[in-house]
C-alpha cells in the first residue's frame, strides 16, 4: 500500500511490507525518507503535477498479487513498476534504456518511489512485469484507466490521432515460448512483441493500447485501438492502403498516412508526394511515446 510522503516538488510514493499475502517478500524501497540532490524544476513539476491528478490506489488495486521477481528474489512493488511503465512509454525508452534513465534520473526515480541511493530494476524485471500484465489482460485494462481518469481531470486535446506499432524484445529467446520473430528490412530481426499504441496528438494521451507477438502487421490491431471521432489520423507507411483507411474513415477520421506511390506522372506529382509525405512526418508518429501528458485546466 502506497504511503504519500512529502517532498519539495513532488509527492514521492513509499511502500511497506505487506502483511499475510504476496506482497510480503518485496522488496522494501523508498523508506523511511528518500533523499535527493536538487534536479530540474521543470522535470520534478511535470512528473508530480501528472502524479497528483491519478488515482493510484485504484491502479494498485489491480496490481494485487503481482510479482515479477526472478526466482528466489524479493520482488519489486508492482506499482513502482507500473509507474515506470508508464515513464517507459510517454519517453519512447526500451527497457534496456528505461532500467539506465531510473539509475540516473532524480524526477524518474522520485516518480516511481526509488530513493537516491537504492538500486532499481534491471531490464528483466520490466519484461516479466509486462509479459504478467498482458497475461492478466491488465495493460489495456490499466491504461484504460488512466486515460478515464485524466479525462476527468480534463487532461485531452482532440485535435488528431497518432497511431503507431513498436517492438519489445523478450528477456530470453530460449524460454520465451509465447514471443515470436519480426524481421525488418533496415535492422534485425526482434525476438518479442509489438505495441499498438493510438495517441492524441495535442495532448499524448493515450487513447488504445494492444499488446501482441511480434510477428503481428502494425495495423492489424487498428481497430481495437482507435477512438471514435479520431480527426486526422497520423502514421506511417504500414497504415497506408485499403482496409486500415477504412477503419480510419469509418470511426470518423481522416486518413493522413506516409505514402510510397507516386500520385499521376511527371515532376508535379512526385512534388505532391513529397509535400504530404513532410506534412506528415512533421507530427512525426514515431515520436508517439516521447510525448508527455500536458496539463491543461
Amino acid at each position: 500500500e502506497p504511503v504519500a510522503e512529502g517532498h519539495p516538488g513532488c509527492q514521492v510514493p513509499q511502500w511497506r511490507r505487506g502483511q499475510g499475502d504476496a506482497s510480503t517478500d518485496r522488496r522494501l524501497i523508498g523508506w523511511p525518507s528518500p533523499s535527493f540532490p536538487r534536479s530540474s524544476p521543470r522535470a520534478a513539476s511535470s512528473l508530480a503535477e501528472l502524479a497528483a491528478l491519478i488515482d493510484w490506489p485504484e491502479i494498485d488495486r489491480h496490481l494485487v498479487g503481482i510479482s515479477a521477481a526472478a526466482k528466489g528474489e524479493p520482488g519489486w512493488p508492482p506499482l513502482a513498476l507500473f509507474r515506470a511503465l508508464l515513464l517507459a512509454t510517454w519517453h519512447d525508452l526500451s527497457d534496456v534504456r528505461l532500467a539506465e534513465a531510473l539509475d540516473d534520473r532524480t524526477s524518474f526515480r522520485r516518480f516511481c518511489g526509488f530513493a537516491a541511493h537504492e538500486s532499481t530494476p534491471e531490464r528483466t524485471t520490466f519484461v516479466r512485469f509486462r509479459r504478467e500484465l498482458v497475461r492478466r489482460g491488465l495493460d489495456r485494462v490499466l491504461f484504460e484507466a488512466i486515460t478515464r481518469q485524466l479525462e476527468a481531470k480534463g487532461v485531452t486535446v482532440r485535435t488528431g490521432t497518432l497511431v503507431d506499432a513498436t517492438l519489445i524484445p523478450s528477456a530470453s529467446i530460449r524460454h520465451d515460448g509465447e514471443a515470436r520473430w519480426a524481421g525488418h528490412r533496415r535492422r534485425k530481426p526482434t525476438h518479442g512483441y509489438k505495441a499498438h499504441v493510438a495517441t492524441d496528438e495535442g495532448a499524448g494521451l493515450i487513447r488504445g493500447v494492444e499488446v501482441t507477438t511480434a510477428n503481428v502487421h502494425d495495423a492489424a490491431e487498428l481497430e481495437r485501438v482507435l477512438p471514435p471521432e479520431p480527426g486526422h489520423v497520423y502514421a506511417d507507411s504500414s497504415f497506408a492502403g485499403g482496409p486500415a483507411e477504412r477503419v480510419i474513415i469509418g470511426r470518423g477520421g481522416t486518413p493522413r498516412t506516409v505514402q510510397t506511390g507516386i500520385w499521376g506522372r511527371g515532376p508535379e506529382a512526385l512534388v505532391r508526394l513529397e509535400a504530404h509525405n513532410a506534412a506528415v512526418r512533421r507530427i512525426e508518429p514515431h515520436r508517439l511515446f516521447r510525448r508527455h501528458y500536458l496539463l491543461r485546466g
